[in-house]
């Protein structure tokens, strides 16, 4: 064992709790950030869907293949500091400086110029990405043993983590003001430096305030050098097949690829529904009502829906918390079906407590459920292996996300939705709120189905646990 998990740790000062939130913070504000800047491609810059559609799919593949291998060194570092916090401050570094030269992009330079540029820095900024966020996740789990405390942490990241999908779409209203700034591209040029600063700022919190052990002279952890590598590789490989043959954990990963990348196939269609069916294409009409949207989702999923989970989790098993929380969010994307309503706009506000549910108990609970995982593992293997634990996981999700960004253009060429067009062609919006509805409710649907038997009760992660904790007094 290493001597980092020498010692059990269970409850977690409030501090260090509130150090990993402000990490989630800058974890969910670049992307929050990405996902609104990314209409400027399309509205402003010119660039085809077939292009929007690439710029979201190959960084992300990129970022999802080397996380496994950001999670296997992560795991097996020596080093005076640990195995995470290095990797966390370097990362932050990367990825702040990436993102904001990859919005540097003029209309005046010609579309595959800017495509070419955009891609090159969006590759540097999610490989940062990955540095950063596989350890830092794999902070997380290694917080505490404690199966109730591990909730109460990721319920606490999530809750600060979600303010930045309360700030994030307030960028639309100043992308889109013409008091602000002259155009959109200006704006983001502009929001991406400030947004670039400040949270990779925040994503040094967690490696700066956050306790970790020595590892320098841990002779358990595999020796990671240039002679090594071959036995890395094979190592790494090794143990992603071990950890997603755990049968609990691969349920995890599978309901989160399928709940969090149908959200995301249609999340890119808010604005364009906000925008075309509610106020016919008219931008400046539409106002703020994309951003309340975003906003008031995030509140609603901050002040009622993460509570709640907290709430449900502690008073049942973490997978009927899920099960409940994963059948209010369909009642909530149904109602989106009926409540988008021409001159009424405020009507959507009604449905958005039910559909934050789904995207707003997901990590709460599987991130929870991850870290028991861990344990299990580690009374099977005799191995600590947060990191490619946490790899894997965050691999189907970005994965899955890269698939989404190319479905999102895919499905708004098939229903021949022309974005920055004044008028759409007849169903092409219809098509794109068909998709809203419906391709969220199947992928949660099935999410479902597979966590029905999901069987790593507290009963038996609790016994899990005293037996961990017999093995390492023993040794």
């Amino acid at each position: 064992m290493s001597n980092q998990n020498s010692n059990t740790k269970e409850m977690v000062p409030m501090g260090q709790k509130i150090a990993f939130g402000l990490g989630m913070l800058a974890n969910q504000m670049f992307p929050a950030a990405l996902g609104i800047f990314m209409v400027v491609l399309v509205e402003n810059l010119g660039m085809p869907s077939w292009m929007w559609g690439v710029l979201f799919f190959v960084p992300r593949i990129v970022d999802a293949f080397f996380d496994p291998i950001m999670g296997f060194i992560s795991d097996n570092t020596k080093s005076v500091w640990g195995r995470r916090r290095q990797y966390v401050f370097i990362g932050a570094i990367i990825m702040g400086i990436a993102f904001m030269i990859m919005w540097q992009l003029y209309r005046e330079d010609s579309v595959l110029y800017n495509f070419t540029f955009f891609l090159t820095f969006s590759l540097i900024f999610h490989i940062g990405l990955s540095i950063f966020s596989v350890p830092y996740v794999a902070m997380g789990y290694e917080m505490s043993d404690d199966f109730h405390e591990r909730t109460s942490i990721m319920a606490i990241s999530q809750w600060i983590g979600q303010w930045a999908w309360v700030i994030a779409p307030w960028f639309w209203v100043v992308m889109y003001d013409p008091s602000w700034f002259p155009n959109a591209d200006t704006a983001t040029r502009t929001l991406a430096i400030w947004v670039g600063s400040v949270f990779m700022l925040l994503a040094m919190v967690p490696a700066i305030f956050i306790k970790s052990k020595s590892t320098q002279f841990d002779d358990s952890l595999e020796p990671l050098t240039f002679r090594t590598i071959g036995g890395s590789l094979k190592e790494i490989l090794i143990s992603f097949k071990e950890a997603f043959g755990n049968k609990p954990f691969r349920k995890l990963c599978i309901a989160t690829f399928l709940i969090f990348n149908a959200f995301n196939t249609v999340a890119g269609f808010t604005f364009f529904i906000v925008v075309y069916y509610l106020f016919n294409g008219d931008t400046a009409a539409a106002g703020i009502w994309p951003t309340l949207f975003g906003c008031c989702g995030a509140l609603a999923t901050t002040f009622i829906v993460i509570p709640i989970v907290a709430w449900i989790a502690k008073k049942m098993e973490k997978k009927r918390a899920f099960l409940i929380c994963q059948g209010i969010s369909i009642f909530g994307y149904i109602l989106l079906w009926f409540l988008f309503i021409p001159g009424k706009p405020y009507m959507f506000l009604f449905a958005l407590p039910f559909f934050s549910f789904g995207i707003g108990s997901l990590f709460t609970l599987m991130m929870s459920m991850t870290a028991d995982v861990c344990d299990m593992d580690e009374l099977e293997s005799g191995k600590r292996r947060e990191g490619v634990f946490g790899a894997i996981y965050w691999w189907m999700v970005k994965f899955g996300f890269a698939i989404a960004g190319l479905l999102t253009g895919v499905i708004m060429s098939a229903v021949a939705f022309k974005a920055g067009a004044p008028t759409q062609p007849e169903g092409a919006v219809t098509g794109l709120r068909l998709f809203f509805s419906g391709i969220p409710i199947l992928g949660t649907l099935t999410a479902m189905w597979i966590m029905r038997n999901y069987d790593l009760t507290e009963e038996k992660a609790r016994a899990i646990k005293k037996e961990l904790d017999a093995r390492k007094s023993g040794s």
